[in-house]
Formats: C-alpha cells, structure tokens, sequence
C-alpha cells in the first residue's frame, strides 16, 4: 500500500522541529558559556545569534593570545562578504591552535549551533586557562607600575629603617670579621691537595678542624688505614687503625702545617715555630712538635691578654656582660636622680605655697598702710605728732617693764 501524500509531507516537518528546537538549546548553551567566561555582549538582545556566536569566538580566540598571522576584525552588523571571510579566518585559525573539533565556514554562516558548541566550548576553556596563567604575571605588572609611582606606608616605614639596618650589620660585620694571625711562609713547601690547602687556610685564621670519629670509622672500614694528603706524607710516618690513632695522626697533621706559617705583622717580635726551626737548625719531629705545641700556647695566652683576638661567641659575651654591668650601674643611678628629683620637687611645692601665703599677706598690709595713709592725710598733724610721741612712750615703758622684769629674775 502507498503512503498518501500528505503524511510525506508531515514526516520531514516534525524532524526540522525537533532540529530548530535542539538549536535553539545549543544557542542557549553557548550563550551562557560565553558569558560565563567574560563575554557579557552575549546578553545585548538587540544583536543577531551570528553577532553574537561569532563575536564570542572572535573574543575567545583573541584573549587565548595565540600567535597567528590573521587579522580577526569583527564588526557587528556585517555585510555577506564580510562575514563569509570573517567565518574563514576563524576557521583557518582553528587548526593552528590544535582544536579537535572541525568546523566549516557554511556551518558558522548557517548558523548550525550543534556543530558550533563544541568548538565555542573548547575555546572558552582555552580563554579561562590562559587567563588564569596571565593572571599572577598581570598582578605582578601592575604592582611593579604601581610602586613605581605610589608607596604604601609599610614601604615609608621599611625605607626609614633601611640605612639605620643597613649600617647596624655593617658595623656587626665589622667587628666579628675574620682576622688572619698567621700566613705561609714564601719557602715552605707547597700542598698539593685541596684538603690540605683548606686546612692550612682556615689555621691561618685561628680554626682548626678535624677528622670527625664517624668520618674515621667510614674510613677505617673501608681503607683499614687513614690516607694522609702527598704533601704531608712525611710527617705521618704511623699507620693508625682507630680513632685515637686518626685524632693523633691529624694532630700531627695540624702541627705539620703551623710549622710552614709566620705570624702577621700585629705579632712581630713573637717566638713562632719557624723561627725557632732556624735558630735550632734541626729539623727532627721532636723538635717541630715542641715548637708548635710552645706556638699553640703563645696563641691561646695572648687570646686570653687581648680581647680582640678572642673568639667571636666568647667576645660577644663578654660585650654583652659589660654592656648588661653598665645598663644596672646606670639604672641605679637614674633611680637615685629620680629620688632627689622627687624630694626637690616636694621642696619646690612646699617653698610656692609659702610665697603665695607670703605675697597674700603683703598684699593685706599694703591694703591697711594705704587706708592708714589715706586717714593720716586727712586728720590734724597736731594730733598725729603728740599720739606719735604717746606711742613712742608707751613702747619705751613696756621695753623698760621688760628689762625690769628680766633684772628680778
């Protein structure tokens, strides 16, 4: 039986429906992800679904800063022959950037968003990743154009204590410097390994160190004998085979590299073993380890005489022990400068009371001498000269009572 032809008809309808509908979703998706991402134009309603998909994907692949040779000019609005070669570009573009999905320029320009989505997907996920890498090296600009020209207040702050630091480390570098007491002779013979070159350096400024047991134990277990450097092989002629043959063997190791030094020029005048080398004219083992030990001794003395050749730990503790004797001496007598302070200024209170009770009172007499002058002036000068004479007697009887009075008794 034959189908009529109005079902034929109804068939491809109902399929280009359910298209339009799963189109318009896709268009809905691809909106949203392009907003999502940052391309808020998307949400203008007044542009077309072309102005706005193709715009996104011109921004994304414009903010993934990809390298490539193709001027993306989207302009909304677009004539045909504008767009169709707008489409190409950005689908020539895509391979270059390894996208995997493919995508034709009719099916931009036809608007087919279940092709599209997936590439706008791919591309939004490529815009975020590149932002969220360019996003500290951006942060990082922007602070360094910022502080070019601006300043925060912990900056200020910091600059402020910058010299003041600075000079304060100069001035402990200073002090605690190493400081070289002895060098090598010009004709002493000369060390062939690092090891011993280390070595006789560090001795040089007043260090010494040496085989550490577990260093000895390694090495006694894997050579059963210490190795001593070509340079000074003469003077270890004893094979050790444990630690305190090691220790010894490095004593005279150590010994055997102060003999070849002189002292610097501050210690001119004092005995080193080199000098007592030539003056005996021996050159026997007893002799050079004599002569280093009286060296060693003549260093440890004149460390204990002279402070600055101390050592940096012990020197400081001896600064600080003066300083801490210097801050309770000078404490103790602020404390006695405050009490005397105190009791003067009770004294200073108490001598301003008194002259205010003072000046009071002179005030009140010159009151009573001005009322006084005011009635003498005006009262009869007879009067006043025999009241004046009646005064004057009777002050001259009472002193004569008093004699009296006195003279009884």
């Amino acid at each position: 039986m034959g189908v009529p032809r109005g079902q034929e008809r109804q068939a491809p309808q109902e399929v280009e429906t359910r298209e339009d509908e799963e189109q318009n979703i896709k268009l809905t998706e691809i909106l949203e992800l392009l907003v999502a991402a940052g391309y808020f134009r998307a949400r203008i309603k007044g542009l077309s679904p072309f102005d706005k998909v193709v715009g996104g994907m011109t921004w994304c692949i414009t903010t993934c800063s990809f390298d490539i040779d193709v001027d993306l000019l989207f302009q909304e609005n677009s004539t045909i022959g504008q767009k169709i070669a707008l489409t190409e570009k950005i689908v020539s573009v895509l391979p270059k950037m390894k996208c995997p999905h493919r995508l034709e320029p009719h099916q931009i320009q036809g608007l087919d968003f279940i092709h599209i989505f997936p590439v706008v997907q791919w591309l939004v996920k490529r815009a975020i990743e590149t932002r969220e890498e360019m996003g500290d090296y951006i942060r990082s600009y922007s602070i360094s154009q910022f502080q070019k020209a601006h300043r925060l207040p912990e900056d200020e702050e910091f600059m402020q204590r910058k010299e003041k630091a600075i000079k304060t480390v100069t001035d402990i570098f200073e002090v605690y410097k190493p400081q070289r007491k002895y060098k090598r002779q010009t004709g002493a013979e000369e060390l062939l390994d690092e090891e011993s070159k280390v070595h006789a350096t560090l001795l040089e400024y007043g260090r010494r160190y040496g085989f550490s047991r577990q260093a000895g134990k390694t090495e006694q277990a894997e050579d059963k004998k210490p190795v001593l450097p070509p340079g000074l092989a003469a003077a270890g002629k004893a094979e050790p085979c444990d630690e305190d043959d090691l220790q010894a063997a490095e004593e005279l190791r150590i010994k055997t590299l102060m003999t070849g030094m002189a002292a610097m020029a501050t210690e001119e005048g004092k005995l080193t073993a080199s000098t007592v080398g030539q003056i005996v004219g021996l050159q026997s083992d007893e002799i050079k380890q004599i002569v280093s030990e009286y060296a060693e001794k003549q260093s440890e003395l004149s460390a204990e005489e002279r402070p600055e050749r101390l050592g940096a730990a012990q020197q400081h503790r001896r600064k600080v022990a003066s300083l801490n004797k210097q801050i309770s001496q000078k404490t103790k007598l602020l404390e006695e400068l405050q009490a005397k302070c105190a009791d003067l200024q009770a004294k200073c209170t108490e001598a301003k009371k008194t002259l205010t009770e003072v000046k009071s009172y002179s005030e009140k007499l010159d009151k009573e001498l001005a009322a006084l002058e005011t009635i003498e002036s005006q009262a009869d000068s007879s009067i006043l000269q025999s009241l004046r004479a009646l005064v004057a007697m009777n002050e001259n009887l009472k002193s004569q009572e008093q004699e009296f009075k006195a003279h009884c008794r």
